[in-house]
């Protein structure tokens, strides 16, 4: 509250107060005089680090990831013993992870493709029509092909075929569309 002359309409202190009772109030708008308070033995401030300092372990643990990272993924398998020699050399045998895509298949025998659930493995095979209609000979188009899809009851072709969905290799994928457009298909399961 500023300073002012006028005088305060509150109440003082000493209106307030009970009979008997003085308290040592100072008067409306004087402020005592007192010297500026200072702290003694208060809390030792601890040292800053240097800041190189907090840089030291961040640079530490950035050149230990990139070595690790260089060096590719470290082995838990100690190739001590013949078992142990066995498992790593399994290991680095296993080929690639193919792609697989899902290739619609029209297959001849209707019946045939009821037998099938999704899941089943199955081996195409193509058997070249002849321009006398005599078959020839058979050929392996696609094996332990997964079954990604099989048609609803009712879903087939007036001449007996009904279309099934492989998941199969690209590749393979590109052989079973050449197949079925100058051959009979036909599905073995596995």
């Amino acid at each position: 509250m500023p300073f002012n002359s006028r005088p305060s309409t509150t109440p003082s202190a000493t209106s307030i107060a009970p009979a008997g009772y003085l308290p040592h109030v100072p008067a409306p708008g004087t402020v005592p005089q007192f010297p500026p308070v200072r702290v003694r033995g208060g809390r030792r401030r601890l040292p800053r680090t240097p800041r190189r300092g907090r840089r030291t372990p961040a640079a530490i643990l950035a050149t230990a990831a990139a070595a690790l990272a260089a060096t590719g993924t470290v082995s838990t398998v100690s190739a001590e013993s013949p078992a142990d020699r066995a498992a790593l050399a399994r290991e680095k045998r296993k080929p690639p992870a193919v792609r697989l895509v899902s290739a619609p298949v029209r297959i001849a025998d209707a019946a045939t493709v009821r037998l099938l659930r999704p899941g089943d493995r199955v081996d195409v095979i193509a058997a070249a029509n002849s321009p006398t209609g005599e078959e020839t000979d058979a050929r392996v188009i696609a094996t332990s092909a997964r079954v990604a899809g099989v048609p609803r009851a009712g879903e087939t072709r007036p001449d007996g075929g009904a279309l099934v969905v492989l998941s199969v290799p690209r590749s393979t994928a590109t052989a079973l569309a050449g197949a079925s457009a100058t051959s009979r298909l036909a599905v073995t399961l596995c």
